[in-house]
């Protein structure tokens, strides 16, 4: 599946968070099989509204809503606060 083009507040927290090479890693294992293992794919609660999540690594992650086919990254958030 394919990820839109980020928005610019999403950029500005990865570059921020020095996680650019991070989540162009994840992007490439997730445009190739986004049953990769290492990007541990969730739904979020409440399950209804179909948010999903990513990892980046141990810390971060990227929360997503597939629109038309095609994965929009909504935000990255540090999954332990």
């Amino acid at each position: 599946m394919k990820i839109k083009p980020l928005k610019d507040k999403v950029n500005k927290y990865l570059k921020k968070h020095q996680l650019e090479r991070k989540f162009h890693k994840a992007k490439e294992f997730f445009e190739q099989d986004t049953n990769h293992p290492s990007l541990n794919i969730e739904v979020l609660e409440p399950k209804h509204l179909r948010v999903y999540s990513f990892r980046l690594d141990i810390k971060y992650r990227a929360v997503f809503i597939v629109v038309d086919g095609e994965a929009e990254i909504l935000t990255v958030t540090n999954h332990y606060q």
